[in-house]
């Protein structure tokens, strides 16, 4: 399904921007937004990339947003506005979940990171597990690899310098239950074996998804959602060569879904879950500027999202910044794509 909306339409959107200053030049202006799947009773959790000169979208398809049939949909499209499915992983007896891709380093294949959990019904997951699998045309992808220590959440990897760098945190059942959570970063030469360069990277207050980054002088940033108590504000980690040593600053805001990229002007933009204050409070999925020394999230556009929302793909193409994300906004909840102009 494809259901585009204008930029004529969605002028009032600007005034949603959280923290929105007025009489000023938004730094972002929403172009396009349209969605591009709805088939499944629940859509969400999506990652972008461009291969071949061709989109590529990943998602979770499944019956709802906890239940035990969660499969990986893969979408294509050479323009952008006209999407088909190109492949959906499935694995027997387990929920497939938040799937992330990227181009591996020699340019010849891509790379699909994600969660597999067991569970009953929609009861909390009894084991998970982390996998990745590869492609070198998004039809055709590889049986799943096991990747990192069982029940260590893999949320998203970053090819740097030929190695896989991801942020791993602890959902053993125990763990989970009771919010303390723990971070590791694993690294990888091939997407396959992945190990722990620092066993213990952060431990406070429930530390969950994260998105690591690297900087064009080499420094490697974390952004990292927290789930926990008395403090659920992200965080946001900076280190030098090797990356053992974090430094880390309180970001003063939630952020779920974290991702974020650099633009080859050196800003940093980064998207995900917001909540806009109010009576009740709405959850939007928010794209902010990142002040990566300060460890500030301005927020500066609202993309249109409500309810069960956020897990942006983000990729500079073009000139343009172009954002995949999930929302329930309209209903049901799907999948959609977003240009955005940059000033």
């Amino acid at each position: 399904m494809n259901h585009a909306i204008k930029a004529s339409g969605l002028a009032f959107l600007a005034a949603l921007s959280i923290g929105s200053a007025a009489a000023q030049t938004p730094p972002a202006e929403l172009l396009s937004v349209r969605k591009i799947w709805d088939h499944g009773g629940h859509n969400a959790f999506t990652g972008l990339t461009r291969f071949h000169e061709q989109w590529f979208c990943v998602f979770r398809e499944a019956k709802a947003h906890v239940s035990p049939d969660g499969t990986i949909r893969v979408l294509r499209s050479r323009d952008g506005q006209e999407w088909q499915s190109s492949a959906l992983i499935d694995l027997a007896g387990f929920d497939l979940r938040d799937p992330k891709v990227e181009v591996t380093p020699d340019g010849k294949q891509m790379m699909i990171v994600g969660g597999a959990t067991v569970r009953d019904g929609a009861g909390p997951a009894k084991e998970n597990q982390s996998f990745t699998t590869f492609s070198g045309d998004g039809s055709a992808w590889d049986p799943l690899h096991w990747a990192g220590p069982t029940n260590h959440w893999l949320w998203r990897t970053t090819w740097h310098e030929g190695k896989a760098y991801g942020v791993a945190y602890d959902v053993a059942p125990g763990v989970r239950a009771a919010q303390k959570y723990g971070t590791k970063l694993l690294v990888s030469e091939d997407g396959l074996r992945f190990n722990a360069l620092v066993p213990q990277m952060f431990t406070e207050n429930g530390p969950t998804e994260a998105t690591l980054r690297f900087g064009k002088d080499g420094t490697g940033y974390c952004l990292q959602r927290r789930d926990g108590k008395p403090s659920n504000t992200a965080v946001f980690g900076t280190a030098k060569p090797p990356y053992t040593d974090w430094q880390w600053k309180d970001m003063g805001k939630y952020f779920g879904g974290p991702e974020f990229i650099q633009l080859p002007d050196g800003r940093w933009f980064a998207c995900g879950r917001l909540f806009k204050i109010g009576e009740p409070p709405q959850t939007k999925t928010v794209l902010c500027e990142l002040d990566v020394k300060s460890a500030e999230l301005k927020p500066v556009l609202t993309l249109p999202s409500g309810g069960d929302s956020s897990y942006p793909g983000m990729v500079w193409h073009d000139g343009q910044l172009w954002i995949s994300y999930y929302s329930s906004h309209e209903g049901r909840t799907s999948i959609y794509f977003a240009q955005i102009k940059v000033r």
